[in-house]
């Protein structure tokens, strides 16, 4: 089917829905029955691709351009541009916001539309489409910050595919306060409200339709707090079986009457993607975050002692001037609050962040490809940041799966010689990566048999205690069939089985990994 418009993405994954681009289709006015969207994902061929965007013969094609897709999306320009040379290219996302001159996928462009461009994008199509033609746009075209009250919504178009099958975004607001040097939106100045009454008539739509998970991208959810308090109540007094609700919060912003309305979610509604990215105090101050630390721990507590709410967990290893001693006793600190997900995230240096000032200083050293992420500083060299790089993959594999919730402890529950969490897990890895073991891939009666072979013969845990241990795991993860340390451990044949229900939901990982470009 031909279109004027084609607008379309690579997005991370077939679970993921292009938001921005739903954003742009919304608000193309009179064109936007002469548009179609179209969305690919970036382990698809990119010559398929190609085929599949030159078989609609657009005249317009825009393109959203995300850290996690530039490269294929690269090839797929240049390709275009050889087989189609009169079909006009415009560009638009965080990935060729900032620092376009550096890009080839910018010279091969025809056009970049910088900043947001709900609007902007209708403006430049009516200017390539006039006949006669009009006069040349120049490659760069900046978007001012769009009134949201003009702006179009666009949840009606997720289709009943996208209810079925795929996250859906939302947000009731748009920048951040906050001026964090690595995160583009400390650049999103000021926050921005959309229309209360809008939004959740909005958000009732998706309910009526059946969408019952829904991801806010807001970046500070909790900063409004009458914003806050009436989205959470909208959510709460329609609750039904199977609602997931996951929002992004401050750490240290939790007053009482956004603690009354969380207490009242059953567990597993809600899930919080906390940021911290780190707990030293000097690291904060050299990247502008600011942090209440006594705050931030009352308010974990409180989340896991008196509510619901499944937490997730963010810090970033190999920001400036934090070195493995304080980036280990960061990670203690946080094991200890005890959310269900921590994810151990590696500093990537996004197109247009400060973070760039500290360079010289601290010696950062950047790869040149993207995901753009740290390969050395002065306090963490580049054997040092590669084992990090294995342990956020490797706790990620064992300790945010949850299937390992009691076996997994052993490791830091020794006598002697291991002074914490970090220190323990960090050796763990390192043995699974002398083993040829990956981050991925490796099947569950693996990953048991692996951590059994390493406590009971590099920890010299008791291997009955340990055998009993594994075996309350393994069967909460499910499995019924007896691996070869079950039978060695003497365990009775009419061992208990536990229901594998009880495991917890693990949803997070998807739902945190798109749309932070």
């Amino acid at each position: 089917m031909s279109a004027d418009i084609l607008l379309a993405t690579l997005n991370a994954r077939y679970l993921h829905a292009a938001f921005g681009l739903r954003y742009l289709q919304a608000n193309l006015g009179e064109l936007r029955p002469r548009s179609a969207l179209v969305e690919f994902d970036i382990n698809q061929p990119v010559l398929e691709i190609a085929e599949a965007i030159l078989a609609r013969s657009p005249r317009i094609l825009g393109l959203g351009v995300y850290i996690w897709n530039v490269r294929p999306t690269t090839e797929l320009v240049a390709i275009l541009r050889r087989m189609r040379p009169e079909m006009r290219i415009i560009l638009g996302g965080p990935e060729v916001s900032y620092e376009p001159e550096e890009q080839e996928i910018v010279r091969l462009a025809d056009h970049v539309i910088t900043g947001e461009a709900d609007l902007k994008f209708a403006e430049v199509c009516r200017h390539l489409l006039q006949d006669p033609p009009a006069p040349p746009l120049q490659r760069l075209i900046p978007a001012g910050l769009p009134d949201l009250n003009r702006l179009e919504l666009p949840y009606e178009l997720y289709d009943e595919r996208d209810v079925a099958h795929r996250v859906i975004y939302v947000e009731a607001s748009r920048g951040c306060p906050f001026t964090c040097e690595f995160c583009l939106s400390s650049l999103d100045i000021p926050v921005r409200q959309f229309a209360l009454d809008r939004f959740l008539a909005a958000m009732q739509g998706l309910l009526d339709r059946g969408v019952r998970q829904f991801k806010f991208v807001d970046r500070t959810f909790n900063l409004h707090l009458p914003t806050s308090t009436a989205i959470l109540k909208f959510f709460l007094d329609r609750w039904r079986e199977g609602l997931f609700v996951h929002f992004e919060l401050v750490p240290d912003r939790l007053p009482e009457p956004l603690r009354e309305l969380i207490g009242r979610f059953p567990p597993g509604a809600l899930q919080f993607e906390v940021g911290l990215q780190t707990l030293n105090p000097a690291v904060e101050e050299l990247i502008s975050r600011r942090q209440n630390h006594v705050r931030m721990e009352e308010n974990f507590r409180w989340l896991r002692e008196q509510s619901g709410v499944h937490v997730h967990a963010d810090l970033i290893a190999g920001l400036p001037g934090e070195n493995l001693e304080s980036f280990g006793r960061g990670f203690d600190r946080l094991l200890a609050l005890g959310p269900q997900e921590i994810q151990v995230g590696i500093l990537k240096r996004l197109r247009g962040t400060p973070i760039i000032r500290h360079d010289r200083e601290w010696s950062m050293v950047y790869s040149p490809q993207p995901p753009y992420e740290v390969l050395q500083t002065k306090d963490l060299d580049f054997a040092t940041l590669s084992r990090l790089r294995r342990f956020a993959g490797f706790w990620d594999l064992f300790g945010n799966s949850g299937r390992f919730r009691e076996s997994l402890p052993l490791l830091w529950q020794l006598p002697a010689g291991l002074e914490s969490p970090f220190v323990a897990f960090l050796g763990w890895s390192d043995w699974l990566h002398g083993r040829g073991v990956k981050t991925s891939g490796v099947a569950l009666t693996r990953q048991f048999d692996l951590l059994w072979e390493y406590l009971t013969t590099q920890a010299g845990q008791d291997p009955e205690r340990v055998g009993l241990t594994l075996t309350r795991d393994y069967q909460r993860a499910g499995r019924s069939d007896r691996p070869e340390w079950w039978r060695v451990t003497a365990l009775p044949e009419s061992a208990s089985p536990i229901r594998p229900a009880t495991l917890p939901k693990r949803q997070s990982r998807h739902w945190v990994e798109q749309g932070k470009g």
